[in-house]
């Protein structure tokens, strides 16, 4: 995914990419989401080599969007209130590197907006324990396989997406009503 002028692209970690996707595909001036894996050591890796925890990377979600309609900061605010970034490498049920919680920034400016929110949430003692919130460059970012893209919007009556993305999904609808698309 490229940048341009009026387009910034951002890289999130936070547990399930299936999640981060369902959110983010709802919000006003995102232009384009896509699940993958980055962070690891392994070239190509799949999703059946992710899910072994072997491959250093973790399922997260690139998106491109309009930074004229929501700003990097909102993207980063959001983005925390719909995991929890205070639990070292899992989500819930979902336990393993490939769930840990990371920012990969594409510049510094990223970096620096990153760093400052998270100070911030700490300080405001917005959860009981410290976030453990990763900052990190972001490098190859592999597209995860056809079916996992957009998966809760194919999928709403599976298991997982009854259970632990839609109400994600509705607690956020109602946290960030403004920044809904209509």
């Amino acid at each position: 995914m490229n940048q341009t002028a009026s387009s910034e692209v951002t890289t999130l970690a936070g547990g399930c990419f299936w999640c981060i996707d369902a959110v983010f595909r709802e919000i006003e001036g995102v232009n384009h989401v896509v699940s993958g894996y980055t962070g690891g050591t392994a070239a190509n890796p799949n999703y059946k080599q992710v899910c072994t925890g072997t491959t250093g990377h973790a399922e997260a979600v690139q998106m491109s969007f309009n930074p004229s309609k929501i700003s990097y900061r909102e993207i980063l605010e959001i983005f925390f209130s719909i995991h929890d970034p205070t639990t070292l490498n899992r989500q819930g049920a979902d336990v393993g590197t490939q769930y840990r919680s990371v920012i990969f920034y594409h510049n510094e400016q990223q970096k620096a907006v990153a760093e400052k929110i998270i100070e911030e949430l700490d300080e405001a003692h917005v959860w009981k324990n410290p976030i453990v919130t990763e900052i990190l460059p972001l490098g190859k970012f592999y597209p995860a396989e056809d079916y996992h893209q957009g998966y809760f919007s194919k999928n709403p009556r599976q298991g997982y997406c009854q259970m632990i993305i839609s109400p994600k999904v509705n607690k956020f609808r109602q946290q960030w009503t403004k920044r809904l698309k209509i």
